[in-house]
């Protein structure tokens, strides 16, 4: 595999303005961000942006009007907005699985038009939302009833990846808008203790199980998923007629769902060519729906849709994700950036972090082009987070004053979801501290002011100009939930864009899954298996083999 090294290192490519951004680069990466400010005393306004009640303030970027400039210039070049056209049109722009990439068709509004090969696939987007719709209704009206006639309290999601993280995520951050007589659970993790952890204090004929996997065959879910078939039956009395009251799939294979024993009327459809960390809200979302209700589910479509259409028609300098994608790509290609911080100050968003790290990394983590060369730049940072003011204790040390570069999003909101006394005042006091103390620092003269001894001052002397962007709405809501999801998955295309790559394949995911198939059997077999791995994992079998037969 070739090398990947900044932009600023290596030229390679046909586009001029790369070679722009590279000069460019070069003039302004050690001006401090300090100076940016004391010669533009409007930049703080100037810099910002808004759309779809979003605001992006970006002036603590390291960049210049120009920096901006040369960025929109490499979007037209690799023909950004040709690509957004193209998949707002339902072309087949996930190549290598020849399928569009429509997961904006989700979020239209009953009656728009969006084909693929000839069909309007609205009304099917829609077919699927009424009858998650009805069933939600059903459910959390006692209609719909278990098998010994008790209404359902208890729900539980199995699925894993993008069938776990974004219900988990969705649920969490719309968690003060949910139904409080009910409670949700996730099992994700193959490790049996996730299961029995999320049942350990559930009743049986109370709870609800939804089974997510598009082909029904997912080790991981359809494990757990047999375990939680087995935990109904043993607290149901062994009656297999219960399975049809007590569970639901999410999925496109029929058969395999009534092998099971689901009511193949009781599966709600994934539409195929939606990739599945874009697919929150597709029937992947029921959890989400049952737990918020079906009018605030709507409420998130409609902040989906209004960020979609701000990133398809507003203009590229006014354009949110547009620019959170392209200040990516020149601190990755020409600062060589490999981590990125996303930071809420919200505690609600406490998983939207660990969210992103799939829609990002598993979207950009690519080493081909689309053409299948070797990509010769880095592609996708590594996304990860916490939410303020607890990470303030934790990793802010290294981003304030370690060695490397981490650009951050900063996420807020004017309004608190639980008003108390004085807690958002100072929870927002601490986001705009933490972005102004990122990029002005504290010089040692400032130290030396404040009484420190000389030996003191290296120690307390933050140098600044670290980068940040503050993205600020007016509340977590089920609306702007949906404007900040759509927000990052249009910056994670634009990305993908830019660097020539297929945003919506995951093929080095199968690689360990099927890996892993060929080792279970030999982890179970009776008699000492013939093992043809290389000698670290041979030994690490045959070591575990040996432990777990150990009293």
């Amino acid at each position: 595999m070739a090398a990947h090294v900044p932009i600023s290192q290596h030229l390679g490519g046909k586009r001029s303005a790369w070679r722009a951004l590279a000069s460019h680069y070069r003039k302004v990466r050690e001006m401090h961000l300090r100076r940016f400010f004391a010669d533009d005393p409007l930049r703080g306004q100037r810099m910002a942006a808004e759309g779809a009640g979003i605001y992006l303030d970006y002036s603590k970027n390291r960049v210049t009007d120009q920096t901006i400039k040369l960025l929109i210039q490499l979007a037209a070049e690799s023909g950004l907005q040709a690509r957004i056209d193209g998949m707002f049109r339902g072309e087949k722009i996930n190549i290598t699985e020849n399928q569009p990439a429509l997961h904006v068709a989700l979020r239209v509004p009953r009656g728009t038009s969006v084909f693929v090969n000839g069909e309007n696939v609205v009304p099917r987007v829609h077919a699927v939302l009424d009858k998650m719709t009805q069933f939600t209704n059903r459910v959390r009206n006692g209609e719909w009833k278990g098998h010994t006639g008790k209404r359902l309290r208890n729900v539980v999601n199995i699925g894993i990846g993008s069938c776990a993280l974004g219900p988990v995520m969705a649920y969490e951050a719309l968690k003060a808008y949910s139904d409080r007589t009910m409670t949700f659970r996730f099992v994700t993790n193959i490790d049996g203790s996730d299961f029995v952890e999320s049942v350990r204090d559930l009743d049986p004929s109370e709870t609800l199980f939804i089974v997510c996997s598009k082909s029904f065959t997912t080790l991981e879910t359809m494990t757990n998923a047999h375990s939680a078939r087995a935990w109904l039956l043993a607290g149901l009395g062994g009656d297999n007629k219960s399975i049809a009251q007590h569970f639901v799939a999410i999925s496109t294979n029929a058969g395999e769902v009534a092998r099971f024993g689901i009511d193949t009327a009781n599966m709600f459809t994934v539409l195929d060519w939606v990739s599945g960390r874009f697919s929150t809200v597709s029937a992947i979302g029921l959890s989400t729906m049952l737990a918020i209700g079906a009018d605030k589910f709507r409420e998130m479509l409609d902040g989906f849709h209004q960020m979609d259409m701000h990133f398809l028609a507003t203009p590229f300098e006014r354009n949110i994700p547009v620019l959170m994608g392209l200040l990516t790509v020149w601190y990755v290609n020409l600062f060589g950036v490999q981590t990125i911080a996303v930071l809420p100050y919200e505690q609600y968003l406490n998983r939207f972090p660990a969210y992103l790290q799939q829609l990002t990394m598993e979207s950009n983590g690519k080493h081909v082009t689309l053409i299948g060369t070797e990509v010769t730049q880095l592609t996708s940072p590594v996304y990860w987070g916490e939410p303020g003011t607890n990470g303030q204790h934790s990793f802010c040390q290294l981003i304030h004053q370690g060695t490397g570069l981490v650009p951050c999003d900063f996420i807020a909101f004017g309004k608190s979801l639980n008003p108390m006394g004085r807690h958002h005042d100072m929870l927002l006091a601490n986001a705009f501290a933490q972005a102004e103390g990122l990029a002005f620092g504290k010089s040692a003269e400032l130290v030396r002011s404040e009484g420190a001894p000389d030996w003191l001052v290296p120690h307390r002397v933050c140098d600044g100009n670290r980068p940040s962007n503050t993205i600020l709405a007016e509340r977590l809501s089920p609306q702007t939930l949906g404007k900040i999801v759509a927000l990052y998955e249009h910056s994670v295309f634009t990305q993908g864009v830019i660097w020539n790559i297929n945003s919506f394949d995951q093929w080095g995911v199968q690689l360990g899954e099927d890996l892993a198939q060929r080792i279970i059997p030999e982890l179970e077999s009776d008699g000492e298996p013939a093992l043809e791995h290389d000698s670290s994992t041979n030994a690490l079998i045959r070591r575990y083999r040996v432990l777990r037969e150990t009293a």
